[in-house]
């Protein structure tokens, strides 16, 4: 492995740990009456107190620097002062720009006590990734990717 290639992975793992760091500090704080713009507020000071930058903050015009995707959203939801309730279920999506590297990761949340649909979505959607990053290797396409994900969600009924 070249001394460039060595580098490059170091430096985005730590961007990913910055960006894991910041879901640590929601993980601290999320329960039923905070809103997703005080998620959106730890993320960005964890991320600036770590010396690194939120991507998303102004790409394009996107106005926070995390996305919070509840309930039934699927993916890029936008932080405001909806107030997180019992049952409900969060993705916090957050991306660390440092050193010209970008450390992307989510997690996702249950508020309190969640439904057992809920509970299952959640099983459903680690394990399929879990099958997904299982395949990659040299010479395997996206489609498999995306075809082994399918197979296992829609087994467990969901699309």
């Amino acid at each position: 492995m070249s001394m460039d290639i060595k580098e490059s992975f170091e430096k985005t793992r730590v961007a990913g740990s910055i960006a894991a760091g910041a879901l640590d500090e929601v993980a601290k704080i999320i329960k039923p009456g905070i809103t997703t713009d005080k998620i959106d507020n730890v993320c960005y000071e964890f991320i600036n107190d770590h010396g690194a930058y939120s991507a998303p903050l102004f790409y394009r015009g996107f106005p926070k620097s995390s996305c919070t995707s509840a309930n039934h959203v699927v993916c890029h939801g936008i932080p405001s002062d909806k107030v997180l309730k019992e049952g409900d279920i969060l993705n916090v999506d957050v991306t660390a720009y440092k050193d010209g590297w970008h450390g992307d990761t989510s997690r996702m949340f249950e508020i309190g006590k969640v439904s057992v649909k809920a509970k299952k979505l959640i099983k459903t959607t680690y394990e399929s990734m879990m099958k997904a990053i299982s395949i990659v290797k040299d010479g395997v396409h996206l489609g498999d990717i995306g075809s082994t994900i399918q197979s296992h969600v829609e087994a467990q009924g969901f699309s």
